[in-house]
């Protein structure tokens, strides 16, 4: 699909378009979910080009992360993909607490080995903080785990903007990954700019904002899931969003893509942000989303999409 890029400072380079795996045999988050289709899915990602999977332990509780191990072992791609994956849940039948802690961690590193079938994770993840453990103390565990040869690169997921300074205390965090779109930019005050400035490459999870920022909705037809219960699912907010996000079809029509793939390559033009990680169900929803690399906006295109939802 062409042209490949760094993820920061991390000598790791990607297809821009990644892979979410977070429906991928994720039966605690999602009903009706076919493990079939999730294998032909992932082949289908293989065949397409793409050779960045973001997958997480509390994506089936492993099972997504065991999926992705059993296709690479079966298509022998292993050496052709970068891993990226995360932990930092502890299921119990009390429920889920969070664990930072060096132990944890180097735990979970090593069953994260064993379930994606490889003796090295590429990029690892501290899913969310837990408040408890010194920010510092936990990357600095995952620092030891690079140096042994486990992983290859340092990410944190869902941390603040205190909490980040703090865990990039000693220039160890080589990514962040947290929630931003077009119509969530507030971490473009803070946040990303920290990392443009740190050399910390910044990876937006919702993109797509649920689906929002797809053009498949209409004012007249919200979804009816657990969206609508969502600030900008609702009232005049909805329907003006709407009217912007068809606004883009002429656009989408210049490049021949979908209204999705004009928002995503915008996304891709955001100073901090190397790759995006849409999520797909299906092997029609990877072809989709690759057609990305397709619009190859102008930046100025790109400010106006970008103003548009400001």
């Amino acid at each position: 699909m062409g042209k490949r890029v760094e993820i920061g400072k991390t000598g790791i380079h990607v297809t821009p378009i990644g892979f979410g795996a977070n429906t991928i045999g994720a039966h605690n988050l999602f009903q009706n979910i076919d493990e079939d289709v999730s294998r032909e899915t992932l082949r289908a990602a293989l065949a397409e080009g793409v050779d960045f999977f973001d997958s997480a332990f509390m994506y089936g509780l492993g099972r997504s992360e065991e999926l992705i191990g059993e296709v690479l072992a079966e298509t022998g791609s292993r050496s052709d993909v970068i891993l990226a994956t995360k932990a930092a849940h502890i299921v119990t039948d009390s429920g889920v607490k969070l664990d930072n802690s060096p132990t944890f961690l180097a735990e979970s590193v090593d069953s994260a080995l064993k379930r994606h079938q490889t003796d090295y994770i590429d990029l690892f993840y501290i899913h969310f903080p837990d408040g408890v453990t010194p920010p510092a103390e936990a990357v600095g565990a995952l620092q030891r785990l690079k140096e042994a040869g486990k992983i290859r690169a340092i990410g944190v997921s869902n941390f603040t903007m205190d909490a980040l300074s703090l865990a990039n205390k000693d220039g160890y965090v080589d990514v962040v990954q947290d929630k931003y779109s077009l119509i969530y930019p507030e971490l473009e005050k803070d946040m990303i700019p920290y990392c443009v400035e740190s050399d910390i490459s910044f990876v937006p999870y919702t993109p797509l904002a649920s689906g929002l920022l797809t053009g498949k909705f209409t004012a007249s037809n919200p979804p009816q899931d657990f969206r609508k219960e969502r600030p900008h699912f609702q009232g005049q907010s909805y329907i003006d969003i709407i009217a912007k996000v068809n606004s883009l079809q002429i656009l989408a029509d210049k490049y021949d893509v979908s209204i999705a793939n004009i928002v995503l390559a915008t996304t891709l033009s955001v100073d901090g942000i190397d790759v995006v990680i849409p999520g797909a169900k299906s092997p029609e929803q990877v072809q989709s989303n690759m057609q990305t690399l397709r619009a190859a906006l102008t930046r100025d295109e790109a400010t106006q999409v970008r103003e548009l939802f400001k």
